[in-house]
């Protein structure tokens, strides 16, 4: 069957009021951009004559200004699942706007298939190549995208000639069976290829194509200061005391780091310690830091859902593809993120904290308990079960106003069943093996800021006396006095007992 080329906004008329619309992407990278676009002036055309027109979104995980921001700022979103990090997007969300379901990132494709979330009408992907035959060459990321493709009634592709079609071969494209037929995922190390290199659907489902030349939307991530690059020094120190006692294998374990500036520490300080050996990476985002370790001959393989990296990498890539493209798989995220694999593997697992309580609970998504920031990702994908889970948390923020350490966390992502390690730019917590009163000490001890070390010795002290020394009273003490003068330093005990 020949491919239909037709403009973005032709595009758009494929989308109605209600419909639910599975995007490709993962973080910006492998975002269409010009077909959302489109979808959202159609909404504000729809709404100034007075007709509603809304959709429901599902995405890998964030996406660019132009699907996340544009459709938000559009009001053209009915319901929006999982991850996101657009600030239109988070606004809509906490004005109560849209709905927003959080979701573990390995689930949401076995949930589309499952049928917990409803039908996925239309699929919009981007693509760097695709065939008469139905065969679809994704740029560079993976997502959801194969189910999204397999289960949706129409697919628009946005054929973006910014990305060569000889990327074709660095996807590995695999759905696992549905129970009760489900088998083992065939992934028993990073660089296992185990699928396509390409999405195969009908030809006849593909509703039209749409071409554009635009470059990833690139993330934009805070320098390294002296508070990141001491916590990457630590987390490196770690992994180092705990090869020489004999916990972690000489010749290491795959790694998974999440996204983010501390990513990027962590990662580059691994790789400049010496005593770490040679490694490969098994994660959802591949950022810049590998790439610089992959040069230097300190990382040897990787594997995740996206190439979430700068212009300059991207192109670096694309321009040395040959010497690249054996060395990088990209996968769907239930396959990059799958909790069998990276129990298998032996994954050591760093993520980023937003807050973590004295007992080693950590909070990854919600301000205050109530404002969203972004979502879980896949944080709790690995850290539920890696080999070794490890958080990292900068002891404040807004200038000590906020101590990233609380009594009790304000919502809970990630218990203390699942957290092993915490650290901060003052030291490491090893919480394996310690009761709840001693993983407090050894928290308030070695990561705490000190401004706030008395108020939380003072907090354990008050404690009721049982396993875990709560006083409910006053466990969101810190939370209500932000809120009450704006700095949690602020805290007099007796004003909340």
């Amino acid at each position: 069957m020949a491919l239909k080329f037709i403009t973005a906004d032709e595009a758009a008329t494929y989308v109605f009021h209600n419909d639910n619309v599975g995007f490709s992407g993962f973080t910006p990278s492998g975002c269409a951009k010009m077909i959302p676009l489109a979808i959202a002036k159609r909404a504000e055309e729809e709404h100034k004559k007075g007709n509603p027109f809304q959709i429901g979104i599902f995405t890998g995980a964030s996406t660019g200004d132009s699907l996340d921001g544009a459709l938000a700022r559009a009001k053209a979103v009915k319901f929006r699942t999982p991850y996101q990090s657009n600030k239109d997007m988070r606004a809509l969300m906490n004005s109560g706007g849209t709905q927003y379901f959080d979701m573990h990132l390995s689930e949401i494709a076995q949930s589309l298939r499952y049928g917990y979330l409803g039908a996925v009408n239309v699929a919009v992907v981007e693509a760097a190549d695709v065939t008469e035959n139905g065969e679809i060459v994704l740029t560079d990321a993976v997502g959801i995208s194969p189910t999204i493709c397999r289960l949706a009634d129409k697919i628009l592709i946005e054929l973006n000639h910014f990305h060569p079609k000889n990327i074709r071969g660095i996807h590995d494209i695999f759905e696992p069976a549905d129970p009760p037929i489900r088998r083992e995922i065939p992934v028993y190390t990073p660089s296992d290829r185990i699928g396509s290199p390409v999405i195969k659907v009908n030809p006849d489902k593909i509703a039209g194509v749409v071409e554009t030349h635009i470059p990833t939307e690139s993330l934009v991530f805070t320098p390294l200061d002296d508070v990141t690059l001491a916590i990457g020094r630590n987390v490196a120190d770690f992994l180092v005391s705990e090869i020489k006692a004999g916990r972690i294998p000489a010749s290491f374990l795959p790694v998974q780091s999440g996204v983010g500036n501390i990513a990027n520490a962590v990662l580059g300080s691994m790789g400049e310690n010496q005593e770490i050996p040679v490694f490969n990476v098994y994660t959802e985002v591949i950022q810049d830091a590998v790439f610089k370790l992959m040069k230097a001959g300190r990382v040897e393989f990787v594997s995740g859902s996206s190439l979430t990296v700068s212009r300059e990498i991207l192109n670096e890539i694309y321009g040395n593809f040959e010497t690249f493209k054996n060395k990088i798989l990209l996968r769907p995220q239930e396959i990059s993120n799958n909790p069998e694999v990276a129990r298998r593997m032996g994954v050591i697992a760093i993520n980023t904290a937003l807050e973590a309580d004295i007992f080693g609970n950590v909070n990854s998504t919600n301000v205050s308990g109530s404002k969203m920031m972004n979502g879980i990702g896949g944080s709790a994908d690995f850290s539920r079960s890696a080999y070794l889970s490890v958080f990292t948390t900068p002891s404040t923020a807004k200038d000590g106003k906020i101590s990233s350490f609380v009594p009790m966390v304000s919502h809970l992502d990630s218990s203390e069943h699942s957290v092993k390690i915490i650290v901060s730019e003052y030291g490491v917590a090893d919480l394996r093996g310690k009761s709840p009163v001693q993983r407090a000490r050894v928290i308030i001890d070695h990561c705490v800021h000190p401004d706030y070390r008395p108020l939380l010795n003072d907090y354990l002290k008050m404690g009721v006396t049982g396993h875990t020394p709560q006083n409910l009273k006053c466990c969101f003490a810190f939370h209500q006095e932000l809120a009450k003068s704006g700095d949690m330093r602020n805290v007099k005990w007796e004003d909340y007992m």
